[in-house]
Parts: C-alpha cells; sequence; structure tokens
C-alpha cells in the first residue's frame, strides 16, 4: 500500500505558501507509518520546529488503475475520508532552499491522521473541508476549489505509477494552514463524510 500525496492543488494555499497560484500540482509520498486514527496521538518530535496541519480529503483506490482517462478514473475508487497532512514547515523549507527533497518533513510517524473510511460521496468536487484547533477554527474551505480535480488527479497519478485497491491519495488542502504544538488539540472533518480527533504530544 503506498500513499501518493499532492500539493499545490488549491491556489489559495499556493500563493500562502508564497507562490503564485498558477503552479502544477507536486507529488510527494507518506509512509505507512505515517497514519493514525481517530483520538491517536500526532507525535512531534524533538527539535524538528514548527509543525503545522493541512486538512485534505483523501481517496482510496479500489480498483488497479494504469493510464486511466480522468472521466474513468473515479470508477477506479471505492471510498473516501479526511486526512491531515501533518508537515515539519522548516525541515520542508530547509529542504527546499538547498533543493533537496523533502519527504522527510512529511513523513514521520503520526504524521497522517486519518478519518474512517465512507462510501464516495455523490460528488466529491462538493466537499467541504474544515479543521479547528483547540475548538478555534482554522481551515475551512471546499474541494471545489481544487486546481486539479480528483478525476484528474487519479488520472495523472495512473500515467507513472500503477495505482493498487488500498493505495490512497490525499489531494491537497485548502488555506490556512498554521502551527500545532504539544498540548493541542486538533479536529478535523470533512462535512457529512467523516472527521478526526487528533491530541498533539510532545515525542
Amino acid at each position: 500500500m503506498k500513499i501518493l500525496c499532492v500539493g499545490r492543488n488549491y491556489a489559495a494555499h499556493a500563493k500562502e505558501m508564497g507562490g503564485t497560484g498558477k503552479e502544477e500540482p507536486v507529488w510527494f509520498w507518506k509512509p505507512e507509518s505515517a497514519i493514525v486514527g481517530d483520538g491517536e496521538p500526532v507525535v512531534v518530535p524533538a527539535g524538528v520546529g514548527a509543525v503545522h496541519h493541512e486538512v485534505e480529503l483523501a481517496v482510496r483506490v479500489g480498483k488497479a488503475a494504469r493510464r486511466v482517462a480522468p472521466a474513468q478514473a473515479v470508477r477506479h475508487l471505492d471510498a473516501a475520508t479526511v486526512a491531515v497532512d501533518v508537515t515539519a514547515r522548516d525541515l520542508q523549507q530547509a529542504a527546499k532552499k538547498a533543493g533537496n527533497p523533502w519527504a522527510q518533513s512529511k513523513g514521520y510517524d503520526t504524521f497522517l491522521p486519518l478519518g474512517a473510511w465512507q462510501p464516495l460521496p455523490a460528488d466529491l468536487q462538493a466537499v467541504r473541508l474544515r479543521l479547528a484547533v483547540n475548538g478555534q477554527a482554522r481551515q475551512d474551505g471546499s474541494t471545489s476549489a481544487m486546481v486539479w480535480d480528483v478525476g484528474r488527479l487519479v488520472a495523472a497519478a495512473s500515467a507513472w505509477t500503477t495505482l493498487v485497491p488500498g493505495d490512497i491519495l490525499l489531494t491537497g488542502t485548502p488555506e490556512g494552514v498554521g502551527p500545532i504544538v504539544p498540548g493541542d488539540a486538533m479536529e478535523a472533518e470533512a462535512v457529512g463524510l467523516a472527521r478526526v480527533r487528533s491530541p498533539v504530544v510532545a515525542g
């Protein structure tokens, strides 16, 4: 099972990270050991600097896909849920500045809170995504604002890597990302679909 993620798929988030909002989405990976479920903690390792939350829609592959067309791609999915792409931001920015890969900043254990899988909603491009920290709203957006819709993402991924049942795709985050620190309580929701609650602790 692989976890394939896309960045810069919401123009407003790309801008808040210093981009123009016109960049092409970029792919990266997370390891399976990053996954935690509802109520399980996100562990902030000592010495990593700023750690940020990024709420996302996650979809799961139910049928193998290789070079599928966008119009057919969603047929290869069998479930969806909410996810939080936790990011060691200082490490990511330092790696970017040096021209190095930034997989480590995304791949720490517990850096992927994942809600329970649910049947696909009728419209994957009409899902409201929300995230709150200590009861205060941080992110509130809609999958309607994606640069590439879910079908295009699945098709694009299947053009270069075979997607197999159980694979997970994270589809990008809307604007409003921000820091989490030990002692925080984070709650992410795909409204009407799934939610995941994550205490934040020190590692």
